[in-house]
């Protein structure tokens, strides 16, 4: 077992990572950025040194300066959390060559399945079923015109190397190929230093559901089973639940089946999640595979009652899992708290945190880094705390998540707290009956 783990990452995600190696004996090291100074993973950490002023370019995404902080701390391995360098294979490859554990997947890996469009193509041939579209990278939108006159209209190009929504554009006719194909690798460019495209059909109103997998060093995999995250708003996830209200037990059995073909086809080490679109008839279609840990991981750790980022430490320490699947035995919802004016668009609202009360009393978990009197930094994700609940049906978590955001008390700046309550009584969301387009004509 590693002796000593950097965190290359800020916030709640580092501070859960910090919490789950305490409990394994395992020392910690955070590094952070000057505007991250006074922030909780910094303080519970065993040590903390600062990497460099608040641009993420100079700070989280500084690969020597993160290497450095390793050699000279002595850590054995290096968490990535989420974003910044999860699924960056040049930094897997980095830390492998510098004889320090990267707790994820390989350069390799991360190539095969962080790439979108690669990803799509060892699928195909693995078997998994992929949304018709693009075999590879589009040369020209010449090929995507002639390539969608075959699979019919709409359809959906995607930056490969993408993330958020950002470089994609929904076509729905010939008309507007161009000029959509233009700004989506302009877009893309700017925001991945990759324009590279590809095609797909364009499912209407499907759910986004995805299946949580976890691989070891000898190739075996199993899955945890699912969650929803079809309430999206500009493709990023609002809340998250499992399980499905969608699903059933066949189609459950089948997407499971297809997560664990996905993971072992490359013989995936870690944890990840396979994501599929789900039409209203219930086929689903690979969409891409997240190779690192997920912001809504929690929900599925409260409903099969397991540490997914201490079974994700012992995988990278060479430790082999059961193989054996989990099922949820309880109903988790999950609520992202973010510094955002809900009323007004969802505005960024960084500032000071005046006032906090954080909900409490059973079921109910609070993954935060934030406090009273703590300043919200303006460069990096809104999202400032996730809200759980977790209880025999659904009906008691959304009732349970109904008290707790009613608790939530935080004065200083907006958060999409009102955004959650609102939610939680919506009729439709209350019922199930919602996909990725709910949020069109949410008021």
């Amino acid at each position: 077992m590693f002796k000593k783990i950097l965190i290359a990452n800020r916030g709640e995600i580092a501070l859960r990572i910090i919490r789950t190696c305490k409990e394994m004996g395992i020392s910690t090291v955070a590094v952070y950025s000057t505007a991250d100074r006074d922030s909780l993973h910094v303080r519970f950490a065993d040590e903390a040194v600062c990497i460099g002023p608040p641009s993420s370019s100079d700070s989280y995404l500084n690969i020597p300066a993160i290497l450095s902080v390793a050699e000279i701390t002595n850590a054995d391995a290096i968490h990535p959390g989420y974003g910044f360098l999860s699924e960056n294979s040049q930094f897997s490859k980095i830390c492998s060559e510098n004889n320090i554990k990267f707790i994820g997947p390989s350069a390799e890996m991360i190539d095969r399945m962080g790439d979108k469009a690669n990803a799509k193509k060892t699928m195909r041939e693995a078997g998994v079923p992929t949304i018709p579209g693009s075999k590879g990278l589009l040369e020209n939108f010449q090929e995507g015109i002639e390539l969608s006159k075959g699979i019919g209209y709409p359809v959906i190009i995607k930056a490969t190397a993408g993330g958020g929504g950002k470089g994609m554009r929904i076509i729905w006719s010939e008309d507007e190929f161009e000029s959509q194909w233009d700004s989506a690798r302009q877009e893309s460019a700017a925001a991945f230093g990759n324009d590279g495209m590809y095609l797909e059909k364009y499912i209407e109103d499907p759910r986004h559901i995805e299946i949580q997998v976890i691989g070891d060093q000898n190739g075996c995999a199993c899955h945890l089973s699912e969650r929803d995250c079809s309430i999206q708003r500009r493709h990023q996830k609002l809340t998250e639940e499992t399980p499905s209200p969608f699903m059933t037990d066949e189609l459950r059995e089948k997407m499971g089946e297809a997560a664990i073909l996905a993971a072992t086809s490359i013989k995936y080490e870690g944890v990840g999640t396979v994501e599929f679109l789900v039409d209203k008839h219930r086929d689903f279609y690979f969409m891409e595979m997240n190779t690192r840990i997920q912001v809504e991981h929690p929900i599925t750790e409260e409903v099969i009652n397991y540490d997914l980022i201490k079974e994700q430490i012992k995988v990278a320490a060479g430790i082999l899992i059961t193989g054996v699947n989990y099922f949820p035995q309880m109903h988790a919802i999950e609520c992202r708290i973010n510094a955002e004016d809900y009323i007004n668009n969802f505005r960024p609202s960084p500032g000071q945190i005046k006032v906090l009360h954080i909900p409490g009393g059973h079921g109910v978990r609070v993954d935060t880094h934030v406090y009273a009197g703590y300043s919200i930094p303006p460069h990096y994700d809104s999202m400032i705390a996730k809200l759980i609940t977790v209880a025999r049906t659904r009906k008691e978590a959304i009732k349970k998540m109904q008290r707790a955001l009613d608790e939530f008390i935080i004065e200083g700046i907006q958060t999409t707290i009102p955004f959650h309550i609102k939610l939680m009584r919506d009729i439709r969301f209350i019922e199930g009956n919602y996909t990725t387009k709910f949020m069109d004509d949410f008021n």
